[in-house]
């Protein structure tokens, strides 16, 4: 059986909802908005720094840093070993 949540055009609506709801959040007056912040934030969790690093790595989001002339120091202006 197809899941459906692995087919691009759903997971491309839910990115849309999600939007469409920050919009009408931000839309609402501030504690209104803290109401339903205060709701919401303590539901997040937050991913270990060990995922975070994973992810970093593995989705090659520093692969610019490989491009990068050397480091230099304002103080001495020579290069960091």
């Amino acid at each position: 059986m197809y899941n459906l949540t692995t087919k691009p055009e759903v997971s491309q609506m839910k990115v849309q909802v999600v939007e469409s709801l920050i919009q009408v959040i931000w839309s609402l007056a501030a504690d209104a908005q803290l109401a339903i912040l205060g709701k919401i934030l303590p539901n997040i969790s937050y991913a270990s720094s060990r995922k975070l690093v994973h992810f970093a790595l593995k989705g090659d989001y520093f692969n610019f840093l490989n491009d990068e002339l050397e480091i230099y120091t304002l103080k001495y202006r020579e290069a960091i070993a």
